[in-house]
């Protein structure tokens, strides 16, 4: 496994440099309509990078982060309230959340139908969850993908028609955006 506990501050000062502005006009696509009486929740945040842009887009929303990683969240800015866990167990009630954001997480679970049943868990009715992660039907995606593998990790990376099909079957109604080796999902329930 990647010692994530031990990389936050590369992640804080480097992690951002593969949001690429496509990536980043999605996200603010996505946010486009949320008012500051919602809250936001990104799994597996790490150092927050996807909040903070998230936060760039609408700084009214409450933002919430979770990750197994402490020594990653140590990194997170002020405003994001941050809580260690992970996916698959989420520490939250029902129904707490308006949007779910994973970016570059999901491919880290180790159980994705367990994470998958805890997001539309804590998802209010008619919540939303956005996706960012790279396609593995890529020569780029494959590459992620079998480093990921070498450093012990889940490598859980979907091609986007069949995440599409797996979201479906939570419940989500899926939009997908392909943006080279990588895509983003928005979705709801």
């Amino acid at each position: 496994m990647m010692p994530f506990n031990n990389l936050g501050f590369v992640f804080k000062h480097f992690g951002s440099i593969i949001y690429s502005k496509p990536i980043l006009e999605d996200l603010c696509i996505f946010l486009h309509g949320f008012t500051d009486k919602e809250s936001v929740l990104d799994i597996g945040a790490g150092t927050g990078v996807m909040s903070e842009f998230a936060y760039r887009c609408n700084n009214t929303l409450k933002y919430v982060a979770v990750d197994p990683a402490e020594g990653m969240l140590k990194y997170a800015p002020e405003y994001l309230e941050t809580h260690i866990g992970t996916a698959e167990a989420l520490p939250f009630k029902d129904s707490s959340f308006d949007a779910v954001f994973m970016g570059e997480s999901l491919h880290h679970f180790n159980d994705i139908d367990a994470a998958l049943s805890e997001v539309v868990r804590v998802l209010k009715d008619g919540g939303r969850l956005f996706i960012y992660d790279f396609d593995r039907g890529t020569f780029l995606g494959k590459s992620v993908c079998f480093m990921e593998r070498v450093f012990g990790e889940p490598a859980n990376f979907y091609e986007p028609a069949v995440l599409k099909e797996v979201l479906e079957s939570y419940g989500f109604s899926v939009s997908i955006k392909k943006h080279g080796w990588r895509y983003t999902v928005s979705a709801s329930l």
